[in-house]
């Protein structure tokens, strides 16, 4: 059986759980069912569904108000900004949510990116677990919390701008090639995937970036490629 209290986390958050076993399952993964099924416990897959789609709404409604003369094209970018695996596992840091993950001794020794991946799913896992111990309005609350600071920073340093689009918009401008990419290695289970793509100028690697989806990876190779090039 795990020790880990999280009471200690509700108390850091300021939120106090009905049921107990919502906030235990939200942190718990997979990996970690595998290795302790006598625990009877649920991983939190079915939960970060929940919280994703509740994440959306939340943000969504946010910038509609906070920004009435945007666009459709600017609000839909600040949302991919903010509700991003970079910008979720760095709020979930911040709130101390790895010191309470449930994983494999093979996954609690993994540091990089993957890890990354489990902390941004968490805590949307964690958005879900509040939306069905305490409704809409005490997920809203937390994300508002927790989440929305970020958002000044991200508009502030541009960081809702598409890295493929500038990075092709400089390669075109600077040495008339448009970028292509390919993925180089994948790795991991069907429900947990990682990719690494990397980003070609005819047939020179650029640079490379991983994601849990081509799409996501490629945002990472355009915009790793970006600062090497000092394109920023």
């Amino acid at each position: 059986m795990n020790s880990i209290d999280f009471s200690v986390f509700e108390k850091k958050i300021n939120v106090t759980f009905k049921n107990k076993n919502l906030l235990k399952q939200a942190f718990t993964h997979r990996s970690y069912i595998n290795e302790h099924s006598r625990e009877g416990l649920s991983h939190n897959e079915r939960m970060e569904f929940l919280g994703d789609a509740v994440l959306e709404l939340v943000v969504t409604e946010y910038l509609f108000k906070k920004y009435p003369q945007k666009t459709e094209g600017d609000l839909t970018a600040y949302r991919a900004a903010l509700v991003n695996t970079t910008t979720l596992s760095n709020t979930a840091q911040e709130i101390g949510m790895n010191d309470y993950l449930l994983l494999s001794r093979g996954e609690r020794q993994d540091k990089g990116r993957a890890r990354q991946y489990i902390l941004a799913n968490t805590f949307e896992a964690l958005i879900g677990a509040l939306y069905l111990d305490q409704e809409y309005d005490k997920a809203a609350q937390f994300i508002a919390e927790y989440l929305f600071p970020q958002l000044e920073n991200i508009v502030a340093e541009r960081l809702w701008q598409d890295a493929k689009s500038k990075f092709q918009e400089k390669a075109q401008e600077v040495n008339n090639i448009t970028p292509n990419y390919k993925v180089l290695e994948e790795s991991g289970p069907d429900h947990d995937k990682i990719f690494v793509v990397g980003v070609f100028l005819n047939n020179t690697l650029v640079a490379q970036g991983e994601g849990s989806s081509k799409q996501n990876a490629e945002q990472h190779a355009a915009q790793n490629a970006l600062e090497k090039r000092k394109w920023e």
